[in-house]
């Protein structure tokens, strides 16, 4: 089953979890722990990207790392002031740029939950 944003290696996922994920234990997996995890939020769910070296420390994606990026994902930004998961303002255009971004996640890292309290789903 090929389709748009397919791996080029086949990746094994797990079924997605919905444990409520709190702010703080996001926070604390942005992979500056010397084997900790490494964990990033699109609208809400927390995606392990662990393994991708691009999100560690001095990786070129690092900011988005233990925070909820929807916001900075949309407008294909890597700017600290875009990480937010607030991105009700973002245009239609965006909004799609988005969705590819969940679609892109989804078919390489496993979902370990979602954000405590997070409105930001749809």
């Amino acid at each position: 089953m090929s389709g748009k944003f397919e791996p080029k290696t086949p990746v094994q996922l797990n079924p997605p979890k919905d444990d409520p994920i709190s702010l703080e234990e996001l926070a604390k997996a942005n992979g500056e722990e010397e084997g900790g995890k490494c964990y990033v939020a699109i609208k809400g769910l927390v995606y392990d990207v662990t393994g991708n070296k691009a999100y560690l420390p001095g990786g070129a994606y690092h900011v988005f790392a233990g925070k909820d990026a929807s916001k900075a994902l949309g407008k294909t930004s890597t700017k600290v002031e875009d990480v937010d998961a607030d991105w009700s303002g973002l245009t239609e255009k965006e909004k799609g740029t988005l969705n590819d971004w969940v679609t892109f996640f989804s078919k390489r890292y496993n979902v370990v939950g979602k954000v405590e309290g997070a409105t930001n789903f749809a």
